[in-house]
């Protein structure tokens, strides 16, 4: 069953259960972590976790005044992270690992099937590093994929 909330209520309920030790699934909206989840069509399995690492994708409150579920591209040894969406070609976000709701483990296609976040990992550093030239390889994927 599907239910739909407003975000804050989502979030405090995705809170309560991850804090319980449950896996949550949830819709992801915008095409911020693009090409890796698509918005509005996939969802994202999340699960609560001690630590986090460079490369992680979770649901974190940033800013101070919203949260997301982007993918920690900095961390400093005070626990200061900064996040940025796969699908942004700038502006990032900041946290503190406490900020942290739950880690995304995998992908939900829209029939159920789940694709492990982080078994392409050199996909991912690919991606990072074509940063300056994303604009347009994200043009052409909306344009022949979505």
């Amino acid at each position: 069953m599907i239910k739909s909330l407003p975000n804050n209520i989502a979030i405090e309920n995705v809170k309560m259960l991850v804090d319980e030790g449950r896996k949550v699934i949830l819709p992801v909206k915008g095409n911020s972590m693009l090409p890796f989840i698509v918005g509005d069509r996939d969802s994202v399995e999340l699960k609560k976790t001690e630590r986090v690492v460079v490369g992680d994708v979770v649901l974190a409150w940033v800013d101070g005044n919203r949260y997301v579920i982007h993918r920690i591209i900095q961390r400093d040894a005070a626990g200061h992270l900064t996040l940025m969406g796969d699908g942004n070609i700038a502006g990032t976000e900041h946290c503190t690992e406490q900020d942290v709701v739950a880690k995304a483990l995998y992908r939900v296609r829209p029939d159920g099937r789940k694709n492990p976040l982080y078994n392409n990992s050199t996909g991912v550093r690919a991606w990072r590093t074509l940063l300056p030239v994303r604009r347009w390889i994200l043009a052409v994927y909306r344009r022949v994929w979505l």
